[in-house]
């Protein structure tokens, strides 16, 4: 196998502006918003490129935002260096769409649709139910798992070894994390969030996505796509649906996955997407890891520099 994977952004890491310079330099990034804006009926690349920030930040819009953008990241990557291969492909929660458009599974204008559902389905959740998330600072999953029991709070996020992110109702998420810090941990972050995402609050969210889904044509991968809930390769596609379902209520296991990588001869990534999140968290997880990101035109001419000195 390869010793390289791409890697695909999750929620939050958008921000106003993203993805305008690469539309400007290049053709094929331009067409990826304007199909998207037609698919949509809106226009999705005037919120990315200007704004608002509340635009930006609803999930019905920030999903495919984040979606399209990283998308055009890889694109501009492409273009650059056509004959750059990945062994595999992986993303974190909403990212794991574009890893599976990438890989094929899905075309372009139905994972761009489904993740608009998703994001919308996954609000209205957010909206009938409170829900939070407390980012745990020094505590393992064994250690975490009798105060998830005892408060009723599940593990959305498995970042790192050192970091943990709970999920849950909102009252809950408060006492999880004074459990927490009565059992050692270094710190704990209560996020602003608008619920308890990657938990059974998000049930109603993963029933609508199903239906959502029901008509939609699923591929198999034409390379490995590192699921989020197994920290395994998906299957074939009836399976996939359903991971994908299970997704939005279950824990999204990133050390799994990298452990996978690493497991399988992957020692390098490529970023897509805007930010640097990922890159941090696989840093954590393998000190040894090479790490590469593209989110914009600077950063894409800096990876392709740095690929190349890698591959000579």
């Amino acid at each position: 196998m390869a010793n390289r994977a791409l890697v695909f952004a999750g929620q939050g890491a958008q921000k106003v502006g993203m993805g305008a310079d690469l539309a400007e330099t290049y053709p094929e990034c331009r067409e990826l918003y304007d199909r998207a804006d037609a698919a949509l009926g809106y226009s999705l690349s005037d919120i990315c490129f200007n704004g608002p920030d509340e635009a930006l930040t609803k999930s019905n819009h920030c999903q495919p935002a984040i979606f399209v953008t990283s998308l055009a990241c890889q694109k501009a990557l492409a273009s650059q260096m056509p004959d750059l291969s990945f062994a595999a492909t992986a993303g974190l929660s909403l990212g794991e769409w574009s890893a599976l458009c990438y890989a094929g599974v899905l075309s372009f204008e139905d994972a761009l649709r489904a993740l608009e559902a998703r994001g919308r389905f996954m609000q209205e959740a957010c909206y009938a139910q409170a829900g939070g998330m407390v980012s745990v600072i020094g505590l393992d999953r064994a250690t975490l798992g009798p105060i998830c029991d005892a408060t009723n709070v599940q593990m959305a996020n498995i970042n790192s070894a050192e970091q943990i992110v709970l999920s849950g109702p909102k009252d809950q998420i408060t006492l999880a994390a004074e459990r927490c810090t009565e059992a050692g941990a270094k710190k704990t972050i209560v996020l602003n969030v608008a619920g308890a995402f990657h938990s059974r609050l998000m049930q109603p969210a993963a029933d609508a996505l199903a239906e959502c889904l029901a008509d939609m044509t699923f591929n198999a991968p034409r390379i490995p796509v590192v699921a989020n809930v197994t920290a395994e390769p998906h299957g074939d596609p009836d399976a996939i649906r359903r991971v994908m379902i299970e997704q939005v209520t279950q824990s999204v296991d990133w050390v799994g996955s990298i452990g996978w990588f690493s497991a399988n001869g992957v020692g390098a990534y490529v970023e897509a997407g805007p930010g640097r999140v990922l890159s941090g968290l696989i840093k954590r997880i393998d000190r040894q890891a090479g790490l590469a990101n593209v989110q914009d035109v600077a950063s894409l001419e800096a990876s392709v520099e740095k690929l190349k000195t890698d591959a000579a």
